[in-house]
């Protein structure tokens, strides 16, 4: 009796510690507002302010982005380029330019030229969530990581960002951001 009570205790334990680990959902934010547009947040020039953070927490860099952002097309097949121009805490720069498709079921794609494949998301109420994997400069080599980016609208000029990087599935840091609308 004693090894079932025990057996049966284990498997709940696992049972609630696997729905721990399950992480949000987009559906999750479809009733957050304010409601997010991408097309419309991202246009014009946009401030944002970055820390990289490690697996255990410590900030190892810092940094600024100045991001200039148009979108042609007519609309429901808008094409967007995002001009994003980076300035480390330790000097140095870096510049991404991505270009980003809404599709026909408000699913968007996107390319960069340091992204492997193409970049997937979706909106949903005030979030939008962003996967794809960066071909990462590190030491004198390229390393592919997979981002989980995670962007919240919380006001008509303020966004903020959460990006978990991972490579074979093990955590290797955060890139946190706020986004300033000018």
């Amino acid at each position: 009796m004693k090894k079932r009570l025990l057996l049966t205790a284990l498997v709940v334990a696992a049972g609630i510690g696997l729905a721990g680990c399950a992480g949000p959902q987009l559906k999750d934010y479809a009733q957050e507002k304010p409601v997010l547009d991408l097309r419309q947040y991202f246009n014009g020039t946009l401030d944002a302010y970055g820390i990289f953070t490690d697996r255990s927490g410590k900030v190892v860099k810092r940094f600024t982005v100045v991001m200039t952002c148009s979108w042609q097309g007519p609309p429901g097949q808008e094409v967007g380029v995002l001009d994003e121009a980076f300035t480390y805490s330790d000097g140095t720069t870096d510049r991404r330019v991505w270009t980003l498709k809404r599709q026909p079921d408000g699913h968007y794609t996107g390319t960069a030229g340091d992204v492997l494949g193409e970049a997937n998301g979706q909106e949903s109420g005030n979030a939008f969530r962003w996967g794809y994997t960066l071909n990462l400069p590190v030491d004198g080599r390229t390393i592919e990581v997979q981002f989980d980016d995670w962007m919240y609208l919380m006001t008509d000029k303020v966004m903020l960002n959460k990006a978990a990087m991972s490579k074979f599935g093990v955590h290797l840091g955060d890139v946190t951001l706020s986004f300033t609308k000018r």
